[in-house]
């Protein structure tokens, strides 16, 4: 795969930068929270059962020419990429994901998310984790609370390996479980091989999408859409039919949405095996 990317300066402006900015935490936190907002995670690919390459040319043209999202082996290997580019000291590791899953489950590591090393203090740092992502880096070796422009998240310690975990409604929720353990190439490739291609995977047939702004959250999943504004109630309307979907999927999260022949119906299997597994 190649590691280098190819056009830096326009994904530099979609954050806000002309110029490369010094590697730092405060130029760390500014990307990482732009990014969320200017990014979408979606899942149209692996809803049409297409497949989903990770070379980096292949991830820059979907996301920066080609209008799309994609979610954490896209844009955290897109993002890692530019880290390195700017002279950060990063590096991708992996982790379970706990959300929706039974206490005692211990799923697949299918989440690539990064460590970056910033004047000698560790961070994890993700802009791929769909509607609950961190739009901040979070301090790795401590346990207390950290704000960010959105929810609260508390990393815990067991052992060798950590839980992330964010606050929900006044209560805390693990999102996943990770160790320092580093992820070669191949490690990536066996991950997004099993997310994008098994049967058993929850992307498979499905679509999520999620973007981030100034105190929001907009999430499309389950057959509706949800937007959830800092401190106020959260607000939820359906989608009645795959052209309500492609309406809401180009304004209200930005996509240039593939113009691929099996789309409509795919969207309206989709939305029918939702209704019928929520009866």
């Amino acid at each position: 795969m190649s590691a280098t990317l190819t056009d830096v300066a326009p994904y530099l402006r979609r954050l806000g930068h002309d110029q490369p900015p010094a590697p730092t935490l405060a130029t760390l936190r500014a990307l990482q929270a732009r990014h969320t907002a200017a990014f979408p995670f979606e899942t149209l690919s692996t809803l049409l059962q297409l497949p989903v390459p990770l070379d980096l040319p292949s991830i820059e043209r979907k996301l920066l020419h080609d209008g799309r999202g994609g979610y954490c082996y896209e844009l955290n290997r897109l993002f890692l990429a530019l880290l390195h580019t700017l002279g950060f000291d990063a590096r991708a590791i992996a982790a379970r994901v706990l959300m929706g899953e039974a206490e005692d489950a211990v799923p697949a590591r299918t989440h690539l998310l990064v460590l970056a090393t910033v004047d000698g203090e560790r961070h994890i740092v993700d802009v791929g984790f769909g509607g609950m992502v961190p739009t901040a880096p979070l301090r790795l070796d401590t346990e207390m609370v950290q704000s960010t422009p959105h929810e609260p998240y508390r990393i815990t310690r067991h052992g060798d390996g950590y839980t992330l975990q964010a606050q929900v409604a006044g209560q805390w929720r693990a999102l996943y479980a990770f160790d320092l353990q580093p992820q070669a190439e191949i490690d990536q490739v066996v991950g997004n091989w099993y997310v994008s291609t098994h049967p058993d995977s929850p992307f498979m047939g499905q679509l999520r999408v999620a973007r981030t702004g100034p105190g929001w959250r907009r999430t499309l999943g389950s057959g509706g859409v949800a937007l959830h504004r800092t401190g106020l109630a959260s607000e939820r309307w359906p989608l009645a039919d795959a052209d309500a979907v492609i309406a809401e999927l180009q304004q209200g999260f930005g996509i240039r949405v593939p113009a691929h022949p099996g789309l409509h119906a795919a969207i309206e299997a989709w939305l029918g095996s939702d209704a019928s597994s929520s009866a």
